[in-house]
């Protein structure tokens, strides 16, 4: 079954059924959540382990921790990085 449905609390759920990939083991992620996701073939998703249980996500923590540091360096050394772009 891999048609997504409403349960109770209004979240959504899919059945994903656990395959043999080759030599490993993996899930076939439908369309509909491929979309959800934003992903394609080639992309990578992140398991992250919640209070709530693993949630599965293409938006990368500590990328986004990165970008985060460098924004705050940006604005404190604005004048700076201002002079050296001239």
């Amino acid at each position: 079954m891999n048609s997504m449905q409403v349960v109770d609390g209004g979240e959504t759920m899919s059945v994903l059924k656990v395959t043999t990939v080759g030599n490993s083991v993996g899930v076939i992620l439908p369309k509909e959540i491929l979309e959800r996701l934003r992903v394609s073939r080639g992309d990578s998703l992140y398991a992250i382990e919640t209070k709530n249980g693993i949630e599965l996500t293409a938006y990368d923590p500590e990328f986004a921790k990165q970008v985060e540091t460098a924004e705050r360096v940006m604005r404190e050394d604005r004048d700076a990085l201002r002079k050296l772009a001239q």
